[in-house]
């Protein structure tokens, strides 16, 4: 008699919605703080998705990865610490805002109380920048966080469709109160150390975003370009060529520069040269830089062209001329150096103007004055993009604040490289990729923004009596008065009517990056300096799993803020996933317009099916994804279906309850799934799911197509010791099988597990080799089972018969021990395969040597 639990038709329709209202009702997921020690503790430092727009296939790929790890984790006895964050600050939150609203931030302007903005819920593409409106910075805030807390909720909704066993009670935001706290106190305690500080210093800026970008942000974008070959005059008439793409910089031009070893230029080191068009007196340097192979072999120095501007401009000493605004034009005054009239005169021709038009009007201007030497030449050479923008960085001189990271403290970076060696990673050589980011770093990390939608910088400037202010000298925020936003609170020791007078203050506009306040994650999560008690519980943490693309920024600034605050790596092990590519191999992004969102596969497949996709992949690995035929996927889904038919059938068989196992061949199954349990424990062990799933699948289908198929006629017949040890071997494995496929397919292993059984498959014992206690018999004997099924079924198949026809004798041909092993399924093989008589005999390998069917029998009668 079946459980009347169990339906008459199981599906998998509706499972998300049953089992993710009844996991949220009684709290399955839910750390359990009050009991937890230190020891028993699996904590999760989660990625917070950025909360604007969307989610992608991408991010089901990745969180079911972790989601894996964390039932596993629990079902092994752990208390699982597995918080969700969202990432609510920063650009791409700004643009979606602007897009979805209509509108733009201007500081200047005044707060409107109750603003309707012109555009609710439009997706803006019909909007222009120039059409957008402008409000205030806390208007732009307030919808800001409007917008993304509608984001979150269906975010939240995808991720439990999805089934994540994430802990909702434990949820954090990059931009509230308590992430401003913990990002503003990490930051004052950074000034403190001396690890903060501010500094003017040429900056990678972004001239559409208006803002500096750090190391961590750059891409190299492969771009057209020419070489334009350029004369620079010495004093008797003689010149000295170079090559240069930037003609527009001469302006700007402060040295020429050679390798010391290039015997053509040594002659020249220590002399003057004049600039073309310009006239400026400029030095003809010696650096290692140089590239004696590129161009002519002599380089112009300029403030600032590219990132070796920079590093000759300091370890030379040379003057600063930068001619670029922040707004990527050429500005209005000419450097001091450029004295005379027609220099001056040559200036004001591209004072004003973008560089691109800028460079067209030196090259006239080149070519004119006889200085430009041919035409230029065209090449096509990697130039630097903030990853988030459509237009080549530029270099300009701002003040902005830094934190050490490495780049010129070898002591600290050291200790980042031996942070880095003490993780687990997987896979392991995704180590090697935070030691080649640790080992170039060339700057500290720029962490200062000049945005809207962030963590305000906690300090104010003082003015002096003429309302100047004095940089070196800023009033920083005390701890008690975090959080804090400098740009509406006054400073400590004044009042609001002072800001903006004179020996008043003003205060900071600048934001903090947003990995300034990510790469505290495990503190938000943890909720250091605000709950000690928790933050010992869960710190440092398990686990940290993420992209591999985010190493050089998430992963690395995570461990650098640990090592600074704490002393220690943030966590036990590192996993990386692979990308999401499309059928040609491409990785799948917005920017690409390949991104394939998850809400639609979710509803046509089933969660459990996607989940299974996502998991087949190993970490690191990259996974192809083609949407117009989702293969894993459907795989999953008939795994999942499979799953729950499976076990309805078993469980409708009567009996064996407690019965003991006795049969070999009920024996050689529980023996070949207690292999399955040790593999597939030692692969989740060792962070490698898909194994895992690999193992248990791979038994599952040979279990129901081979085993169920063998002993069914046993555990429908009559009631006796053969009959019980053929259900119970079938409802232990069952037990066995749920257990294992519970982290992959959940809502399939709960709605099977419900059936008889009270609680959750989720916080079950995670099934062990010592479970099967003595009942393990001989493996091989169902592997040669199953050889010989398939045999009987082939020649059934060969002589065009129905399975289900008779056979009035059998020969299987052996070695002798294995025919002798064989035997003792020989019962359940005559009844599968309705064989009167079934004889073994020696034979060079196992085969189905002879088969008479019992109609063939009656045709010869």
């Amino acid at each position: 008699m079946s459980s009347p639990r169990i339906p008459d038709k199981p599906a998998l329709e509706g499972l998300e919605s049953k089992w993710g209202d009844t996991w949220e009702n009684s709290g399955t997921y839910r750390f359990d703080r009050e009991s937890a020690t230190r020891e028993c503790i699996y904590s999760i430092d989660t990625p917070p998705p950025t909360a604007s727009g969307s989610l992608h296939i991408g991010h089901v790929f990745s969180y079911t990865h972790t989601d894996v790890v964390a039932r596993f984790q629990r079902m092994r006895g752990k208390s699982v610490f597995y918080p969700m964050g969202w990432d609510d600050n920063g650009l791409p939150t700004e643009r979606r805002v602007q897009n979805y609203y209509g509108v733009r931030c201007d500081p200047s302007l005044p707060y409107v109380e109750g603003y309707v903005p012109p555009f609710e819920g439009g997706e803006g593409k019909s909007v222009k920048a120039a059409d957008q409106v402008p409000i205030s910075r806390r208007n732009f805030i307030e919808l800001c966080e409007r917008l993304t807390a509608e984001d979150e909720k269906q975010f939240e909704a995808l991720w439990r469709m999805l089934g994540l066993s994430v802990d909702w009670t434990q949820t954090y935001r990059t931009i509230g109160d308590e992430a401003l706290f913990t990002s503003q106190l990490a930051f004052l305690r950074n000034i403190e150390r001396g690890e903060a500080y501010q500094a003017m210093a040429p900056t990678l800026w972004d001239v559409t975003f208006r803002t500096a970008v750090a190391q961590a942000e750059l891409e190299d974008r492969e771009q057209p370009a020419a070489y334009h070959r350029v004369s620079f005059h010495r004093e008797g008439g003689e010149t000295i060529e170079i090559e240069t793409t930037r003609p527009e910089l001469l302006a700007a031009c402060v040295a020429l520069v050679a390798h010391p070893d290039d015997e053509r230029y040594q002659p020249y080191f220590g002399t003057t040269v004049r600039t073309p068009v310009f006239d400026v007196e400029v030095p003809v340097l010696a650096h290692h830089l140089a590239q004696k192979d590129k161009g002519s072999g002599i380089a112009m120095i300029c403030t600032f062209g590219d990132v070796t501007d920079v590093v000759w401009w300091r370890e030379l000493d040379l003057p600063n001329r930068a001619i670029i605004g922040f707004d990527g034009r050429i500005l209005g005054e000419a450097p001091e150096a450029i004295t005379s009239e027609a220099g001056v005169a040559a200036f004001a021709e591209i004072a004003g103007k973008t560089v691109f038009s800028a460079k067209q009007t030196m090259v006239d201007l080149l070519r004119a004055s006889g200085d430009l030497i041919g035409e230029p030449r065209s090449i096509s050479h990697p130039v630097k993009f903030f990853e988030k923008g459509d237009r080549p960085l530029e270099i300009v001189s701002t003040r902005q604040w830094y934190i050490s990271n490495g780049a010129r403290d070898e002591k600290l970076r050291s200790t980042l490289l031996e942070h880095g060696a003490s993780i687990d990673w997987h896979p392991d050589f995704m180590r090697v990729r935070y030691e080649n980011w640790v080992g170039g770093l060339t700057g500290d990390w720029l962490i200062s923004r000049q945005r809207f939608f962030g963590v305000p910088i906690p300090v104010w400037y003082p003015l002096d009596a003429n309302a100047n202010p004095i940089f070196d000298s800023p009033i920083v925020a005390t701890a008690d008065l975090l959080p804090v936003d400098p740009s509406s609170q006054a400073a400590p020791g004044f009042d609001e009517s002072q800001r903006d007078q004179p020996n008043g203050f003003i205060g900071e506009h600048d934001v903090m990056d947003t990995w300034a306040t990510s790469s505290l994650t495990p503190q938000l999560a943890g909720g250091w300096e605000r709950d000690p008690e928790l933050f010992d519980l869960v710190f440092p943490y398990s686990l940290r799993p993420q992209g591999q693309d985010i190493i050089r920024t998430w992963l690395f600034s995570t461990t650098l803020r640990a090592e600074l605050e704490h002393g220690v790596a943030p966590w036990a092990h590192a996993a990386l996933s692979g990308f999401i590519v499309d059928p040609d191999r491409k990785k799948m992004s917005k920017s690409k317009g390949n991104v394939v969102t998850p809400s639609g596969l979710l509803e046509q497949h089933g969660s459990d099916a996607v989940r299974y996709w996502a998991a087949s992949s190993r970490l690191g690995t990259d996974a192809a994804f083609d949407p117009q035929n989702p293969t894993q996927v459907k795989i999953g889904r008939r795994l999942a279906i499979k799953v729950l038919n499976a076990s309805k059938f078993i469980l409708g068989f009567e009996g064996g309850l407690d019965a003991a196992i006795t049969e070999p061949i009920d024996r050689s199954m529980l023996a070949t799934l207690a292999e399955v349990v040790r593999q597939a424990t030692q692969s989740l062990e060792s962070y490698d799911h898909a194994r895992a799933l690999e193992v248990a699948e791979s038994f599952f289908w040979t279990f129901c197509d081979d085993y169920l198929e063998l002993v069914k006629e046993r555990a429908y017949g009559e009631q006796g010791p053969a009959q019980a040890s053929a259900v119970a071997a079938l409802r232990a494995a069952l037990d066995t099988l749920l257990r294992l496929f519970a982290p992959y397919i959940p809502f399939a292993a709960e709605e099977a597990w419900s059936w008889t059984h009270e609680g959750s498959v989720h916080v079950a014992a995670w099934p062990t080799v010592e479970e099967f206690g003595d009942h393990i018999g001989e493996p091989e004997l169902l592997r040669l089972a199953s050889v010989a099924l398939t045999g009987i079924r082939r020649a059934k198949t060969d002589a065009k018969a129905s399975q289900k026809t008779a056979v009035s004798s059998a020969v299987i041909a052996g070695p002798a021990d294995v025919t002798t092993l064989l035997a003792g399924a020989s019962d359940d093989l005559r009844a599968v395969g309705r064989i009167a008589e079934l004889t073994f005999v020696d034979g060079d390998e196992l085969a189905v040597s002879a088969i008479t069917l019992a109609e063939q029998e009656e045709g010869r009668a």
